[in-house]
């Protein structure tokens, strides 16, 4: 009997978040880690050097940065284009698949900052109307 893991990578069957051997319980790790979330925003539209990348992010490492491109690159997210030149010039962009995953990642940032006063607001015992 062929895993399911094997028949979603194959196309045969969509993912299933809740299965606990599906790839896509990765895939929803990697995009919605803090970092790649504002890493897959501050992408959103445009294409971008690393150094103004990480300024963008307020407060990752550069390790961190990089790792997270590295993930996001790997899982068709983002390009990475280097430009054989001295010194060397490395530009980030959002695939086509990354500005898909990007705008519904959005979505949910959106939603955190407009909520943001009522979440406090609960976490603090207050009553959220």
């Amino acid at each position: 009997m062929p895993r399911l893991s094997d028949a979603v990578r194959s196309g045969k069957l969509v993912g299933n978040l809740q299965a606990q051997e599906c790839p896509s319980r990765d895939i929803l790790k990697h995009v919605t880690g803090r970092w790649a979330v504002l890493t897959l925003i501050a992408l959103q539209g445009r294409t971008i050097r690393f150094a103004a990348l990480k300024r963008m992010i307020g407060g990752v490492s550069d390790r961190m940065l990089t790792q997270t491109l590295q993930t996001l690159e790997a899982d068709g997210f983002v390009h990475r284009q280097a430009f054989k030149i001295v010194p060397p010039h490395v530009e980030y962009c959002l695939t086509p698949l990354g500005q898909g995953v990007a705008q519904h990642v959005r979505i949910l940032a959106d939603w955190i900052e407009d909520n943001t006063g009522e979440i406090l607001s609960a976490r603090q015992g207050g009553a959220a109307e």
